[in-house]
């Protein structure tokens, strides 16, 4: 018998920060940073390369030390239960991090992530419903799961990226440069796509150069000009 049962819904996890600040080699990379996002919700870190985003998105998932300040996601205190944090909150695209690998296909990428989450013999329902909420269509792909992730158009690349993150089912999915090289409508299909996962229970933050009314807040860092990013290979993956 077919089984019909509806996904069951994530619990997303609550992120706060209070006079959050992060100091670089060559000073402050982001500070003062005030941030109440409830479960389940969409908040753009917003601001241009240079202004903090791609460091206070790793500080948030567990993976970037912060200077000053205070933070906590789902209850769990920065950075002293950052470990804990790394359990919950998964990358998707962050450039220098996680990047994808260009000579393998999309299939590889899912089975090796798969892997990671789940037993041979486990069913794959956990991979289609993160193939679903991101959107990936993997017979839409110019030679369906054997194509290369180098063939990929930007926003298909972004697709895969982000249903990879969501296979550990994670609390907070964290995605930089959201909207980079995208075209208008790109754009709009990458927000449309970050919104329904944030509504399906799963805590968004998406860090980009613009704002989206898909989005429950807006975090704009380029109302204190910072000095540097931190190398985001710096970061814990």
């Amino acid at each position: 018998m077919e089984d019909r049962t509806e996904p069951e819904r994530t619990a997303g996890a609550a992120i706060s920060t209070e006079g959050l600040g992060l100091r670089g080699p060559r000073g402050w990379v982001y500070r003062g940073v005030e941030l109440a996002a409830g479960p389940g919700s969409l908040t753009v870190l917003g601001g241009a390369a240079g202004s903090g985003r791609t460091s206070l998105l790793l500080t948030l998932s567990g993976r970037m030390k912060p200077t000053e300040g205070l933070a906590a996601v789902a209850g769990l205190r920065l950075p002293r239960q950052a470990a804990a944090v790394r359990r919950i909150a998964a990358l998707g695209p962050v450039p220098g991090v996680n990047d994808l690998e260009g000579t393998f296909t999309v299939a590889e990428h899912l089975r090796e992530r798969r892997l990671l989450h789940f037993s041979r013999s486990a069913p794959r329902r956990g991979s289609e419903q993160a193939l679903a909420l991101a959107g990936l269509v993997l017979d839409e792909l110019p030679d369906g799961p054997g194509t290369p992730v180098r063939a990929l158009a930007p926003l298909q690349a972004l697709r895969l990226s982000t249903a990879l993150a969501l296979l550990g089912r994670p609390r907070l999915l964290c995605v930089d440069d959201a909207d980079h090289r995208l075209p208008v409508a790109d754009r709009a299909a990458a927000w449309a796509m970050l919104r329904g996962i944030a509504d399906a229970g799963t805590t968004v933050l998406a860090a980009a150069t613009e704002g989206s009314d898909r989005a429950d807040l807006l975090l704009d860092l380029t109302t204190e000009p910072t000095t540097e990013e931190v190398d985001p290979t710096d970061a814990n993956a």
